[in-house]
């Protein structure tokens, strides 16, 4: 069975580390993107089974409009939203998200999505 691989974009390094780490420890390939590279490019180039991505990435980009040009590409995609702001899960632009995760300390729940978005 081939490794499947995670696409982490967040702009806090120590967030991409963090889950590179965990899911690595879990089996995955797991590529990482600050956000500030085109996403299509990235995932063309990186070819992810699942895509985490953050909301907040920078002063001007969002993770809710990148999430929007992944859904324009390719509907199938699975894409997890991580985030530290619980608001926007009521943000119409996250319903084209598979899942909706708070950023925590603890990465069970992340892990948990993650297992499911590939079952």
């Amino acid at each position: 069975m081939t490794q499947q691989t995670i696409l982490v974009v967040d702009d806090e390094k120590h967030i991409r580390m963090l889950y590179r780490e965990e899911l690595e420890a879990g089996g995955y390939r797991v590529a990482t993107s600050d956000g500030s590279e085109d996403i299509l490019t990235v995932i063309g180039r990186e070819k992810p089974d699942l895509v985490i991505l953050d909301i907040k990435l920078g002063i001007d980009r969002s993770g809710l409009d990148l999430l929007q040009e992944i859904r324009q590409e390719d509907q199938s995609l699975p894409v997890i939203l991580s985030t530290a702001y619980d608001s926007f899960k009521h943000d119409m632009k996250s319903i084209a998200a598979d899942h909706y995760v708070v950023k925590s300390v603890d990465l069970s729940e992340l892990k948990a999505k993650v297992k499911e978005a590939l079952g």
